[in-house]
């Protein structure tokens, strides 16, 4: 049955994920010069006061990472009649979002030891989605492993 309670947050990580693509992740703004870094899923980006692009990286990795991450979460609302390989790809959907969050990490960090910078910038919604996503996901798997218990409890009893 697709309309259980963990589908509902499994969608809710897929919604998240979305969130991650389409929004800014990071944002710091340099005192001294007026230039802004923004992280985004697709781009580290270096702008002027004036608004004008200075610089600009590629972060492909992330936005393939967190396109993939949702679409397993998509797959895995389907595999409800396999609750073990279910919870399965949810494990590895929750390994792949904490590499996600480790890489926006480390990327802000070495972003923050180049400008040498007295704060660390703000993450932004994106980056809290990406948390937001590890909490849905976990509250899918144990709602999935409740309704393996109730199985096992009701098999039991035949």
């Amino acid at each position: 049955m697709i309309q259980r309670v963990q589908s509902i947050f499994l969608f809710l990580v897929a919604v998240a994920m979305g969130l991650t693509l389409g929004l800014d992740l990071w944002v710091q703004e340099v005192a001294d010069s007026g230039a802004t870094w923004k992280l985004n899923a697709l781009f580290l980006e270096q702008s002027s006061s004036s608004g004008e692009i200075l610089q600009s990286s590629s972060n492909w990795y992330v936005a393939a990472l967190a396109a993939f991450v949702g679409l397993l979460a998509i797959i895995s609302i389907f595999q409800y009649r396999s609750r073990g390989r279910q919870m399965m790809i949810n494990m590895v959907n929750s390994l792949l979002m904490v590499g996600l969050v480790a890489i926006v990490f480390l990327t802000t960090n070495s972003v923050n030891k180049e400008l040498a910078a007295a704060d660390n910038g703000q993450y932004q919604i994106g980056f809290w989605a990406i948390l937001a996503a590890m909490v849905c996901n976990m509250l899918a798997n144990r709602f999935i492993r409740k309704d393996e218990a109730l199985i096992k409890s009701v098999d039991r009893i035949r």
